[in-house]
């Protein structure tokens, strides 16, 4: 395949023509109009054994689970909870509950038993797709709601079932769907109340490919590959890596592993000949203290990050290293990948996420809903329609109304634009966390640690940290007859763990005698983050 000739931003908007086919299925347009002989998968095992799946093998593989899936009474819209880490298992999955016309429904292995049922629970999940090693918090949490499951590996206990033994027929024909049909739940956090299921259409795939190519600098080019140590779960590890990558005929790199590790991160790619990744911003950071001799003549053409401004001189160290400069990007799980960069057409600007991609409209808008000036602040929104969009919070009207309303989907962050129509974020208007690439609502933090015995009463907010861009902290007011302990705090952060999941735990935790309230009842954690700085601040003062 020729590299396709960068062009300008402004030749790139007048150009874009959106191109939605009105028979769109996920499914078959990331394997089945594929070479089946083309590259399509390279999964790197724990073990450090290596396998190949071509396009042919996706096809046949995700054919025979989605004839099995209809087996066991899967049919259009139910929902099917997807937990398992980056592999083969995981990419077919998808691919077959978009064929059945069915409503895919990603989840981290990292959640526990409270964070799996409150969004299986939520979405009424029909069968979930999981492995040996979360499958005992989705167990529990199938028996309760009569889930059937499917374990990926050979070793299965009834009533369980075995992936491979669900396999059916070769030939399947993939059910009529459109571009607004229903194929994919992904929860986000919010600052109040559980977590809200955004629904996406099949749209959503084509949504994401005007960013997808620029953000990889005219993707694809040659036979690229593409990895990213996000996990598949989320919007930026399926949208922004795995399903483009293979609507484009290239190959997806997949890693599995617990926890990242820097020199493993380089290992991957090094060994696997990577041209086009995504690195999440902690990811960078980390890496910055591996061996430079380990990234040394890389096969790196493009880097990707997003999920808060990298800064000056990490773009330096990232370009010096990899030999690439790194696109930042923009977007949420309810429209993602609609601002950020292209350095081979436009400069990159340190600290702006970047302008906004052909196809996307967006701007900065104020409270009366009008766009404001250059150098104005205010909250960035994108104009609807858009194939990028979701189509609507699961189960909740009001709060899909909220966020859409007056023909813009309100993102919720603040932010201006400048001069030159590059976009530059503020702050959250929420209090949504964002801590190594995750975005965490305070809410499902502070509602796990008052089912804690001890705890009366608790309260989450991010502080600053140098790694993670924000850093979790609990303010705990201790229930009656409990005191403030060392042993406490560790048997809070362990019970996080436990219940919701690693990323999520709080890794400052102060006692307090009370919480700041409303006339209503709610915690001002807007208070509480004013209090955090006033204190680092006084604290920077003192040279302490």
């Amino acid at each position: 395949m020729e590299p396709r000739i960068p062009v300008g931003y402004d030749r790139l908007r007048q150009a874009f023509a959106r191109d939605v086919p009105a028979d769109a299925n996920i499914g078959v347009a990331c394997a089945e109009v594929q070479p089946c002989d083309s590259l399509a998968l390279i999964e790197v095992r724990p073990d450090g054994t290596v396998r190949d799946y071509t396009f042919g093998d996706l096809t046949t593989l995700s054919n025979r689970l989605a004839n099995g899936l209809a087996g066991i009474g899967v049919g259009t819209g139910d929902r099917v909870g997807i937990v398992l880490p980056q592999r083969a298992e995981t990419g077919i999955a998808h691919l077959a509950v978009y064929k059945l016309g069915a409503i895919a429904v990603p989840l981290s292995g990292l959640f526990g038993p409270e964070a799996l049922t409150t969004r299986l629970g939520d979405c009424a999940a029909r069968v979930v797709i999981t492995d040996a090693a979360a499958l005992e918090n989705v167990a529990t949490v199938a028996g309760e709601l009569d889930i059937e499951v499917v374990v990926a590996e050979d070793v299965v206990v009834a009533p369980h079932r075995r992936f491979s033994d669900l396999l059916g027929a070769d030939d399947f024909s993939a059910a009529t769907t459109g571009p607004d049909t229903p194929a994919l739940l992904i929860y986000t956090s919010g600052t109040t109340g559980p977590p809200k299921g955004a629904l996406h259409g099949h749209r959503v795939l084509y949504g994401h490919l005007p960013g997808f190519e620029l953000m990889y600098d005219f993707f694809p080019q040659g036979d690229d590959r593409v990895w990213t140590p996000a996990d598949w779960a989320w919007i930026g590890g399926l949208m922004d890596a795995l399903l483009p990558t293979w609507f484009h005929g290239q190959t997806v790199v997949a890693a599995p592993r617990k926890g990242f590790d820097p020199q493993w991160a380089a290992g991957v790619l090094a060994s696997q000949r990577v041209t086009a990744a995504f690195l999440p911003p902690t990811a960078l950071k980390i890496m910055r203290g591996v061996d430079p001799r380990l990234l040394q003549g890389l096969a790196l053409r493009s880097v990707m990050s997003g999920g808060e401004p990298l800064g000056a001189p990490m773009l330096q160290w990232a370009r010096e290293h990899f030999g690439a400069i790194v696109n930042e990007i923009y977007g949420q799980t309810e429209a993602n990948l609609i601002v950020g960069n292209c350095a081979t057409s436009w400069e990159v600007r340190p600290g702006s996420m970047g302008r906004p991609y052909p196809g996307h409209d967006v701007a900065v808008l104020g409270e009366d809903g009008v766009p404001l000036p250059p150098g104005k602040e205010g909250e960035i929104a994108l104009r609807l329609p858009d194939p990028v969009a979701f189509l609507e919070y699961w189960g909740k009207p009001d709060a899909t109304a909220q966020k859409t309303r007056n023909g813009w989907l309100w993102t919720g962050d603040i932010g201006r634009v400048d001069d030159d129509g590059w976009l530059w974020f503020s702050a959250r208007a929420d209090d949504v966390i964002t801590s190594a690439g995750y975005r965490i609502g305070p809410g499902e933090i502070e509602a796990c640690l008052t089912g804690h015995p001890a705890v009366a009463m608790a309260a989450v907010i991010g502080v600053p940290d140098e790694i993670r861009g924000q850093a979790i902290k609990a303010f705990i007011q201790p229930a009656p007859g409990h005191a403030p302990t060392p042993d406490l705090e560790t048997d809070l952060r362990s019970h996080v763990r436990r219940q919701l999941a690693t990323y999520e735990y709080p890794r400052d935790i102060e006692f307090v005698d009370h919480l700041p309230m409303t006339t209503t009842g709610k915690i001002r954690r807007n208070v509480l983050r004013e209090r955090e700085r006033a204190d680092t601040e006084a604290e920077r003062h003192l040279g302490l």
